[in-house]
C-alpha cells in the first residue's frame, strides 16, 4: 500500500502540509519531554515517594480518560485546527506559569499535581484533534509512513528531551526546563497557521447532542471486529507494563543508584529504541502484517520490562530500556495505523480519542497502581508481575491474529 521503503518516507515528507507540520512538531515535542522529565524529577525531589511519582503521572495522563471521549466528539463537530491551536496556547501558558511558581518558590507536591492535572485536561482536547487531522494533512496513501514518522519525531524527542532536561536541571533547575518548554510551543503554533487541511467529511449524521454522539463513538469502537480487540490489548499493556516510563525516576535511583543524569540516560535509552522501531516501521510503508507486528511489539515491551526490573547492572538496564522502546513504538504505530485506516471518517475524532484515552489514561492508572504497590512491597515485584499480565494477554490475542488481520489489513473497498 503506497510507496515502500525509504520511498515511503520521502513521499510523506514531500507533502507540503506534512513537512510544515513535522518541522513545527519537533521543537514542541522536545520541550514536552523536557517538561515531563523535569516534573517527575521535581516530584521525586519534593517527596522521595513512589506513590507521589505515580500520582503526578496519574494527574498528567488520567484526564484523557475523563475528557478524551468528549474531546473526540468536539473534534468531529468543530474545526479541528482551531481546537489544536487553542489547546497549544493554553499548554504554553501552563508551562510558563509552572516555571514562575518554581522560580518564586511557590511550588509543593499538591500544587505540582494540580498544575499537571490542568495540562492533562488541555492535552485531552489537543490529542484527538491532532490525531484526527493527520489523514487530512497527508492523504490516505501516505498514512502508514506518516504515522511512523510522527512516532520517530516523538521518540527522537524522547531521546533529546531527557538529555536536554538533565542539562537544564543541572544548569538552572527544573524551572529552566519549564521555561524552555513554554518557548518551544511557538514554532508549532506557527506551523499550524501555515497548514491548509485537505477536506474530509466531518459528521455525516445530524448531531444528536454531545453525550449521545460521544456514546456513539464508544459503541462503534466496541462493535468493530478489529478496532475493539486492538484497543483492549492496548489497554492491558498500558496499565500493566507501560507505566515503567512514568516511574523511571524511582527506578533509576532504587535499581541503579542514579540521579538526574542517570534518569536522563535511561529515558534516552527508551527513546533510542523507540526511534529504531519507528524508523523500521516507516521504512516498511505498508499495512500487511501490521497486526502481527503490533502484538509482537507488546510482547517485546513486556519481556523488556521484566528484564529491566530484574537487573541492577546499568548497561543491561539501558539495553532493556531500549528494547522496551522498540516494543512500545512498534505496537503503538501498528495500533494507530490500523485504527486510522479502518475507522469511518465521520467517526475518526471519537475513535482516535479512545486511542488517546488508552495511550494516556491506561498508563496513568497503571502508574498509580504500580507506584502505590512499590511503596508497599518494593519496586521490582510489581513491575515484573504487571509485565507478566501483558505477556498472557498477548498470547490470548495471538489466537485471533488472522481474523484481526483480515479485518484491519485489507485495502479499503
Amino acid at each position: 500500500m503506497g510507496a515502500l521503503g525509504l520511498g515511503a518516507v520521502r513521499a510523506a515528507l514531500s507533502q507540503r502540509n506534512y513537512a510544515i507540520y513535522t518541522a513545527g512538531n519537533v521543537p514542541s515535542l522536545i520541550g514536552t519531554w523536557m517538561q515531563r522529565i523535569a516534573v517527575g524529577w521535581l516530584a521525586w525531589q519534593l517527596t522521595g515517594s513512589g506513590f507521589w511519582l505515580g500520582a503526578v503521572a496519574f494527574a498528567d495522563l488520567f484526564p484523557s480518560v475523563v475528557f478524551g471521549p468528549i474531546a473526540g466528539t468536539v473534534s468531529d463537530r468543530h474545526d479541528r485546527m482551531r481546537v489544536a491551536k487553542t489547546s497549544q496556547v493554553l499548554a504554553m501558558l501552563q508551562s510558563f506559569t509552572l516555571a514562575l511558581m518554581v522560580t518564586f518558590d511557590r511550588i509543593d507536591i499538591h500544587s505540582l499535581v494540580a498544575m499537571t492535572f490542568l495540562l492533562g485536561v488541555i492535552t485531552a482536547f489537543n490529542q484527538p484533534a491532532r490525531l484526527a487531522m493527520i489523514p487530512s494533512i497527508v492523504g490516505r496513501e501516505h498514512l502508514p509512513a506518516a504515522i511512523a514518522l510522527n512516532s520517530i519525531v516523538f521518540n527522537s524527542a524522547r531521546f533529546i528531551g531527557p538529555a536536554a532536561a538533565g542539562a537544564a536541571i543541572l544548569a538552572g533547575g527544573t524551572e529552566l526546563a519549564f521555561y524552555v518548554n513554554a518557548s518551544a510551543y511557538i514554532p508549532f503554533l506557527v506551523a499550524l497557521t501555515l497548514i491548509r487541511l485537505n477536506p474530509e467529511p466531518m459528521m455525516v449524521r445530524k448531531p444528536q447532542g454531545l453525550w449521545k454522539d460521544t456514546a456513539d463513538g464508544f459503541v462503534y469502537a466496541a462493535r468493530h471486529p478489529g478496532i475493539g480487540p486492538m484497543l483492549v490489548m492496548m489497554m492491558v499493556a498500558g496499565v500493566f507494563s507501560r507505566p515503567m516510563i512514568e516511574l523511571l525516576p524511582g527506578y533509576a535511583e532504587v535499581f541503579f543508584g542514579l540521579g538526574a543524569e542517570g534518569l536522563a540516560a535511561l529515558s534516552s535509552s527508551v527513546g533510542i529504541g523507540a526511534v529504531v522501531g519507528g524508523v523500521w516501521m516507516a521504512a516498511r510503508g505498508r499495512t500487511a502484517g501490521i497486526v502481527t507486528i503490533a502484538l509482537a511489539g507488546h510482547m517485546i515491551g513486556a519481556l523488556a520490562a521484566i528484564l529491566f526490573a530484574a537487573t541492577s547492572w546499568l548497561p543491561l538496564g539501558m539495553a532493556a530500556a531500549a528494547a522496551f522502546g522498540v516494543g512500545m513504538t512498534t505496537s503503538g504505530i501498528g495500533t494507530q495505523t490500523v485504527v486510522q485506516l479502518a475507522v469511518a471518517p465521520d467517526m475518526r475524532g471519537r475513535v482516535v480519542s479512545l486511542y488517546g484515552v488508552l495511550l494516556r489514561g491506561a498508563p496513568a492508572i497503571g502508574a498509580l497502581m504500580l507506584g502505590t504497590l512499590s511503596d508497599l512491597v518494593g519496586k521490582r515485584a510489581p513491575l515484573i508481575a504487571g509485565a507478566m499480565v501483558t505477556v498472557v494477554a498477548v498470547l490470548i490475542m495471538a489466537r485471533m491474529r488472522r481474523r484481526l488481520a483480515e479485518t484491519l489489513e485489507a485495502p479499503p473497498a
